[in-house]
């Protein structure tokens, strides 16, 4: 039988989580650096915002699961 240290495996799907949110602010956070004229700096800080509470619900959700199964589903959004 394999058992699953929920703890350490909280910690590797924080990590996943991390890695994604990254990948997912990476092409905003490149226009907003550029400074490029007629670039609305507000709709992209907006869309950060949409991802950051979004992986806040997720990171949420690794937290309070109990199963592997749980952690699972939390980081397969």
């Amino acid at each position: 039988m394999i058992t699953v240290n929920i703890d350490k495996a909280k910690v590797i799907a924080h990590d996943v989580r991390r890695a994604r949110r990254a990948q997912e602010f990476q092409p905003l956070d490149e226009q907003i650096a550029r400074q490029i004229p007629g670039t609305d700096v507000a709709a992209l800080e907006t869309q950060r915002q949409e991802i950051r509470d979004r992986y806040a619900q997720i990171q949420g959700s690794i937290e309070t699961a109990t199963t592997a199964d749980a952690i699972k589903a939390a980081i397969s959004d």
